[in-house]
């Protein structure tokens, strides 16, 4: 018997989507990294990056309420989104904000998600009957 607990763990769809699951991952992940970076001369660099692994996963989140050419539209807003963490990836790292490991890391998550938002982003259109040769 389902409780009304789990009626509203599942009510919102998107909460169920695996790359849902790995952009909030990345925020905690980002949130932790940018926390650690001097407290000057970053903020904005910080508030930037946060605010961009934010994108995704609310990109993600919006688009699922709408229609599937719609969903698609907010899913290559997501993909945008997860190229400018790795811009700001580039920048941690050139700026020695972060370690090798850090840039590798992040891109390796990076990488992982933009899989995940492209098969999604294919699925969707094959389902709809959507040809499109964008490969954005």
């Amino acid at each position: 018997m389902e409780t009304s607990l789990d009626k509203a763990i599942t009510f919102f769809r998107f909460e169920d989507l695996r790359i849902y699951l790995k952009a909030l991952d990345y925020i905690d992940w980002v949130y932790k990294k940018v926390n650690d970076f001097p407290a000057t001369g970053t903020i904005s660099l910080s508030a930037s990056f946060y605010n961009s692994a934010q994108s995704i996963a609310l990109h993600i989140a919006e688009g699922s309420a709408r229609n599937k050419t719609q969903f698609i539209h907010y899913l290559k807003m997501a993909k945008s989104s997860v190229r400018e963490c790795v811009v700001h990836t580039a920048m941690a790292s050139r700026q020695d904000l972060f370690t090798a490991s850090d840039s590798e890391e992040s891109r390796n998550q990076l990488m992982e998600m933009t899989k995940m938002l492209g098969a999604l982003i294919g699925s969707l259109q094959r389902s709809a009957g959507i040809v499109d040769n964008d490969d954005d």
